[in-house]
C-alpha cells in the first residue's frame, strides 16, 4: 500500500485532528481489503479504539449475515451511494458505534465499497489476532483427533512460537487423506498426508514406464 493512498485512508477514518504517520498493522493483507483494513487499524489504534472497533464490526457482520435485509443493502449496487451513507449514519446514531467505525461504513458507502466490507472485516480480525499475538494453526486429519493427540500436537507446536504468541488451534477432518495429517501455521504448510504420498509415489510409477 502506498503511504499516500494509507494516509488518505487515515485521514478519512480518523477523527483526530492530528493524523500523523500511518501506524503500521503487525501483519500485512494485501488488495482492497488490506488497504481499509489498514487504515482502520490505524486510525483505531490512535483513538485507542482497537478493541471497541473489532466487538463493533465483529457484530455487524453477524448482522450482515442472520439479516436478509441488511445484506441486500450493503451488496446492492442499483441503491444510491448518498443513500448508503445517509442509511448507515442512521444505524451508527443508533446502535452507538464509535466514530472509527462508523467512518469506516461511510467512507465505504461513499466508494461505493460496501460490498467488499466482509472482506474488510475479516482482514482487521487478522491483524487484531496478530495484534494479541494469537497464531492460527489448522490440522486436518482423516480421523478425529483424541484429547490425548490433541494435546501432544498442541505441544509441539507450540514449540514454534515466540514468547508472546498463543495457539489458536483448529482440528479438521477429512477421509479422503488416508491418514496422515496436512499442518497450516501461520505462513507455514505442511503436508504430510498418505493420500499426498501415494499421489507422489503414483506420478513416480507413471513417468516410469
Amino acid at each position: 500500500m502506498s503511504v499516500t493512498k494509507g494516509n488518505m485512508l487515515v485521514r478519512s477514518l480518523s477523527t483526530s485532528a492530528a493524523v500523523g504517520q500511518l501506524v503500521k498493522p503487525p501483519v500485512q493483507v494485501f488488495g482492497l481489503e488490506g488497504r481499509y483494513a489498514s487504515a482502520l487499524y490505524s486510525a483505531a489504534t490512535k483513538a485507542k479504539s482497537l478493541d471497541a472497533v473489532e466487538k463493533e464490526l465483529s457484530q455487524f457482520q453477524k448482522s450482515i449475515k442472520s439479516d436478509a435485509k441488511l445484506k441486500e443493502f450493503i451488496v446492492n449496487p442499483t441503491l444510491k451511494r448518498t443513500l448508503k451513507v445517509e442509511a448507515l449514519k442512521h444505524v451508527a446514531a443508533q446502535t452507538k458505534l464509535s466514530a472509527t467505525t462508523g467512518n469506516l461504513l461511510g467512507l465505504m458507502a461513499e466508494n461505493g465499497r460496501l460490498d467488499k466490507l466482509e472482506n474488510v472485516i475479516n482482514a482487521f480480525k487478522l491483524m487484531m489476532a496478530a495484534h494479541r499475538g494469537e497464531v492460527a494453526c489448522e490440522v486436518v486429519t482423516a480421523k478425529p483427533l483424541d484429547q490425548a493427540q490433541k494435546s501432544n500436537l498442541e505441544a509441539a507446536l507450540k514449540k514454534f512460537l515466540k514468547g508472546n504468541e498463543t495457539l489458536q488451534l483448529t482440528a479438521k477432518v477429512d477421509p479422503s487423506l488416508m491418514g496422515g495429517m496436512i499442518v497450516s501455521i501461520g505462513d507455514k504448510y505442511v503436508d504430510m498426508s498418505v493420500a499426498t504420498k501415494v499421489k507422489k509415489y503414483t506420478e513416480l510409477i507413471s513417468s516410469a514406464v
